[in-house]
């Protein structure tokens, strides 16, 4: 890494709230999930070029053939379709702008859940653009990334009155847009910001408090649940927890940040 990348990176950490950089433990990850075989690769896949000399690499994006990329590409612009068509929820339907369905690149390794569109994303149409959304990227960019590498999406598609928090019925009229979301992107790791993305997705009504710190699973995909950026803005000191959860998930791609 340059000096350039590494003052970048830097202050991408400072943003996210990390002050400083203690040696991360070496040790086994928590969880048993097994990593996949080149057996269990998408369909269509092809081998990764061979790493630069001197490079670490690691690749933000699966290497999928074109195909396969544009195959995916176009059952995500179907679903997409659907949800802005959706009457389900009456009262959402009746105040929303707007539908989001979320954005990033098909080839994601992660994919990141959230709760539910805010005023910013229902006037805009993309998930996480407002003040915890900024805060969301310099996360994502804080762990060497960009946020073009990821997929974001929320649990709900429609903005709920007031921003409060989604009703059950909702999360359930929406399920079968999300579930549909993450098959077609297959994503190597989920990360669940806040409770209602972490108990829609795991089927639990447990606090993310005790939901994070370990390594849970949807399907056969593993998950990693932690605070959402908003409640970040409200309680900057669990920024720290934030960034351990983070190196955590990163740890399991090959990164050590």
């Amino acid at each position: 890494m340059g000096f350039g990348q590494l003052r970048q990176h830097l202050e991408s950490l400072a943003a996210a709230g990390v002050q400083d950089l203690p040696r991360a433990a070496v040790g086994s990850l928590p969880g048993t999930v097994v990593e996949p075989g080149p057996a269990e690769r998408p369909a269509g896949a092809v081998s990764p070029p061979a790493p630069a000399s001197g490079s670490s690499g690691f690749l933000p994006l699966r290497q999928l053939a074109v195909d396969v990329l544009s195959a995916r590409q176009a059952a995500l612009d179907a679903v997409r379709a659907e949800v802005a068509g959706c009457t389900r929820c009456g009262e959402l339907v009746s105040c929303r702008t707007q539908t989001v369905f979320g954005s990033g690149h098909p080839a994601a390794r992660i994919c990141f859940v959230g709760e539910a569109p805010g005023a910013d994303e229902d006037a805009s149409g993309e998930p996480f653009v407002g003040r915890a959304g900024q805060l969301l990227t310099k996360i994502i960019e804080a762990c060497q990334l960009k946020r073009d590498d990821v997929f974001i999406l929320n649990v709900l598609k429609c903005r709920p009155p007031g921003n409060r928090r989604p009703r059950p019925d909702e999360v359930e009229n929406c399920r079968p847009f999300f579930q549909r979301q993450l098959e077609i992107l297959a994503p190597e790791l989920i990360c669940c910001l806040g409770a209602t993305a972490a108990q829609a997705l795991l089927a639990t009504d447990a606090s993310i408090g005790a939901l994070r710190g370990r390594w849970h699973q949807y399907g056969t995909i593993p998950v990693l649940c932690t605070y959402h950026p908003s409640y970040l803005l409200r309680t900057p000191a669990a920024k720290r927890d934030v960034w351990d959860d983070m190196k955590t998930m990163m740890r399991r791609l090959g990164v050590e940040l």
